[in-house]
């Protein structure tokens, strides 16, 4: 569907998408990441063509993208601001796209209807854009994106002006749409929470290249690098020594999986692979912080040697604030990243 092929913008001598190759499938969901600046929405625009290529292509269906106007690309596009037109109601919104490709006014309506209902907002065509939640006025936006049937759906953080529990329905919600439409989506986020619940793929991006390309799961398992480990959230990142099934670390001797890069590298070790052990037994440790995340607790350990630990619990296990407690590590939970 969608082919990046050493695509390039520059600004001045600045390369912010700097020769980035990527492939999205038929129907697939991906979901592109990445921190401020990374280039995640300049690549969304120069798949839509509103910035052109400095150097490389965009193919649709296999056909180079250059000189294609935004509208002749047959793409949806959707924005986090939504940009739904003030004067119009829900309906006059829905059926812009129509409306600019002559569909008849009979098409324009039963297209509408169809949208609405599949949005869930059955009925909803006579009102005013604002008089509507923000999460509607979501909704609206998305029926305006896929009523031309775009090839490629793309959305520019389109949740992201949402409160938390309404983005994590929505986001629910968007999938099981997507999957019932087969639809081929291209978004772009800097909330890894949304992108993991959404994608079939998720592309994590930092300095106009791309990082890390994979599964949810794959990614969120196994981080490449430095940069993808603490982008995702994981502070527990030190320098260490790998000799077979340990590592030699700050925090003492740490056992790594089976086939574990070996010699200096980084290592990563997940909150939830600290547990505690009888005293004397493992890294002695003081509770500095705790923190109440619904089922589980964050706690923030001070080791006798070694920079600060971040574990997680259970309710039930959780040490309390000031506690001196042992722990060591769960290989499954560490990670020997890929760099030096």
């Amino acid at each position: 569907m969608l082919t990046l092929d050493r695509a390039t913008v520059r600004f001045g001598a600045r390369a912010v998408l700097d020769a980035v190759d990527l492939d999205v499938a038929d129907h697939e969901i991906v979901c592109v990441l990445g921190p401020s600046g990374s280039g995640k929405s300049t690549l969304l625009r120069a798949v839509a063509g509103l910035q052109p290529l400095s150097a490389g292509r965009v193919l649709l269906g296999g056909a180079d993208q250059a000189g294609v106007p935004v509208h002749r690309r047959g793409v949806g596009l959707m924005f986090q601001d939504h940009q739904l037109f003030p004067q119009r109601d829900v309906a006059g919104n829905v059926a812009f796209g129509l409306r600019m490709r002559g569909a008849s006014r009979a098409e324009q309506a039963a297209r509408v209807g169809e949208l609405l209902e599949l949005v869930g907002l059955p009925g909803a065509g006579r009102r005013a854009v604002s008089a509507l939640s923000g999460g509607e006025q979501q909704r609206v936006a998305l029926a305006r994106a896929l009523a031309p049937r775009p090839r490629l759906l793309m959305l520019d953080e389109p949740l992201g002006q949402l409160d938390r529990s309404l983005r994590e329905r929505l986001v629910i919600e968007l999938r099981q749409l997507f999957g019932q439409l087969g639809t081929t989506v291209l978004a772009v986020t800097h909330d890894q929470g949304e992108a993991f619940a959404l994608a079939d793929r998720v592309v994590v991006m930092n300095d106009g290249r791309i990082a890390q390309t994979g599964t949810p799961l794959d990614v969120w398992r196994r981080p490449a690098s430095e940069f993808v480990a603490r982008f995702l959230g994981f502070d527990n990142v030190v320098p260490a020594t790998v000799t077979a099934a340990a590592a030699d670390s700050p925090w003492g001797k740490i056992p790594v999986p089976d086939g574990s890069p070996q010699g200096d590298r980084r290592l990563l070790v997940r909150p939830a692979g600290v547990r505690l052990v009888p005293p004397g037994e493992g890294l002695a440790c003081r509770v500095q912080t705790r923190t109440f995340r619904g089922d589980r607790v964050a706690t923030t350990l001070r080791p006798a040697e070694g920079p600060l630990l971040e574990a997680e619990f259970t309710l039930r296990e959780a040490p309390d604030q000031g506690a001196e407690v042992d722990v060591d590590f769960r290989a499954e939970d560490v990670v020997v990243l890929d760099e030096a």
